[in-house]
């Protein structure tokens, strides 16, 4: 911090703005309001992942602060807080002027809504029924799959063929879902199957991801619900997928650094701006899920690579074998509740 020696109280003033807006900036991994409070300028709905630091200025060194934001993995190998510096997510100058707002910072934050207070925001709790077709456009996907499965492909094949009771045939089969497949050797999840399995017997080209291939799966997900989850990872080479699973959800990528765990299992039940963290179980029984904010069905591999590019990490295609262990290692964790298909998020 021998940048800020010497320097007049006014270009410090204006240094400590310039740190401010840049502190703020949504553009920059999400802004350090996501996870802190702030002090008194605190834009709304502030996270509590990481601690209030309305006051560090009064008990922290600048220099110990710029080093914790350049690298907080100097002092704790795991932390939550991306790497600013050493992933060029902030310029070394930049840093000196976050440094020197936060260094400014003195007095409590006090809350004029509670709604912005993250200790006494009301915890999210959803509502809605999810298979009403008035509460969740998802719905709308379900005859969408019906109708697929009874026509016929290139190769003058329906579903229906082999299947001629699909409510009888799929009760409870999603629910068993995903499962590994020796004959590919790696695990293979519902969207996966229909893409293979329509290929090979009807001629259907239904690619993961594609608008026939949710409506498909959605359908699929919809007949088995209320089964509960129960997916093998007792069997070797099952348990052995669903163990490079777990291993996956605690390595850290991207250039904000992150794994699964960090917010879904170190940070859950905390705010992340606005946004409600909650732990792994539970998280896969309603997917394909309609996402308010897309305005679209998005299957669980669409969210890992959501996750992927809001961490600046490189997504994977949707058959990626990592999001097939990742599969199973979260569906299993969820093994004892029931299928919701099609759930509905915001």
């Amino acid at each position: 911090m021998e940048a800020l020696r010497g320097v007049d109280r006014a270009s410090l003033r204006q240094i400590q703005l310039a740190g401010r807006t840049l502190a703020f900036d949504r553009s920059r991994g999400g802004s350090c309001v996501a996870c802190h409070i702030l002090g008194e300028s605190t834009p709304e709905f502030p996270g509590n992942v990481g601690p209030d630091l309305s006051t560090l200025g009064a008990t922290r060194d600048p220099q110990m602060m710029f080093a914790y934001t350049y690298d907080a993995r100097s002092f704790f190998p795991l932390s939550i807080m991306p790497p600013w510096g050493t992933h060029g997510l902030y310029t070394t100058e930049e840093l000196v002027d976050i440094v020197a707002f936060l260094a400014s910072l003195k007095t409590p934050m006090k809350f004029k809504d509670e709604l912005d207070d993250p200790t006494k925001r009301i915890v999210p709790k959803e509502t809605r029924d999810n298979l009403d077709d008035f509460e969740n456009p998802g719905m709308d996907v379900v005859p969408e799959g019906k109708k697929l499965f009874a026509a016929r492909g290139p190769k003058n094949k329906s579903c229906l063929d082999c299947h001629a009771a699909p409510e009888q045939a799929f009760k409870t089969w999603a629910a068993r879902m995903p499962r590994y497949e020796p004959r590919l050797q790696k695990v293979l999840g519902v969207e996966e199957f229909v893409t293979r399995h329509a290929m090979a017997t009807t001629g259907d080209a239904h690619l993961m991801e594609s608008e026939q291939n949710i409506a498909l799966s959605v359908y699929l997900k919809f007949l088995a619900n209320g089964a509960v989850i129960d997916v093998d990872v007792a069997s070797p080479e099952a348990k052995a997928a669903a163990e490079r699973g777990r291993a996956l959800t605690q390595r850290k990528i991207g250039q904000l650094n992150f794994a699964c765990t960090d917010c879904h299992e170190r940070a859950a039940n905390r705010w992340i701006r606005g946004q409600w963290l909650t732990g792994m179980r539970g998280q896969v029984g309603h997917f394909p899920t309609w996402r308010n904010g897309r305005g679209e069905v998005w299957d669980l591999r669409k969210r890992f690579q959501w996750c992927n590019v809001a961490i600046r990490a490189n997504e994977l295609p949707p058959d990626a074998p990592e999001y097939g262990d990742l599969e199973l290692y979260l569906t299993s964790l969820s093994n004892g509740l029931t299928l919701s298909v099609p759930g509905i998020r915001n």
